[in-house]
């Protein structure tokens, strides 16, 4: 009934027929006494954040940027007028890890999109800087960026938008929390 295969094809795809049900019944079916409810989150999470940051890396790859370069750029102009931090103020900012800044600053300056200055007052400290040109386009690709995050948001309802950011903002805080693994 080729009818009907397209009413399958075109419903709405139900939690239950996703990759990760399908690994959380393998793993039933396989070890059935095995507790499989972190799968259920974390599993999804995962393969959420992959779609994410396909989608994200995108509109920035078309510009030449990567996602660390955009984190970099977007760290200096939160700063505020001036749009200039340390190296270690970047690193501090919350997305940008300490161990690559400096060949992303590298790349960024290279690129013209900040320029590197000594601090007038301690000459042992850098200061890095937006330049024109960064400005410009992080002004640009952020807004680009915010529209692309409400498309992948369209699913949810505000509610549901909001009510997502809280369990992953405690979520994000029960694993900072988490002492490590031996």
């Amino acid at each position: 009934m080729p009818g009907k295969d397209k009413a399958a094809a075109t419903a709405p795809r139900q939690e239950t027929d996703d990759a990760v049900a399908r690994i959380i019944a393998d793993w039933r079916r396989e070890r059935p006494g095995l507790d499989t409810a972190p799968l259920h989150v974390l599993a999804r999470l995962h393969r959420t954040f992959l779609l994410y940051q396909t989608r994200t890396s995108r509109p920035l790859a078309e510009r030449g940027l990567s996602m660390a370069g955009f984190d970099v750029l977007t760290a200096l102009r939160r700063a505020g007028a001036r749009y200039q931090l340390t190296a270690g103020e970047l690193a501090a900012s919350g997305l940008i890890s300490s161990a690559g800044v400096t060949l992303r600053l590298d790349r960024l300056e290279k690129d013209g999109l900040i320029v590197r200055e000594r601090d007038g007052q301690d000459r042992r400290v850098v200061h890095c800087r937006l330049t024109e040109a960064g400005l410009a386009l992080i002004d640009e690709l952020f807004t680009v960026h915010l529209d692309n995050e409400r498309r992948m948001l369209a699913g949810l309802t505000g509610e549901e938008s909001a009510q997502l950011g809280t369990l992953l903002a405690k979520l994000e805080r029960s694993l900072e929390e988490l002492p490590e693994a031996d």
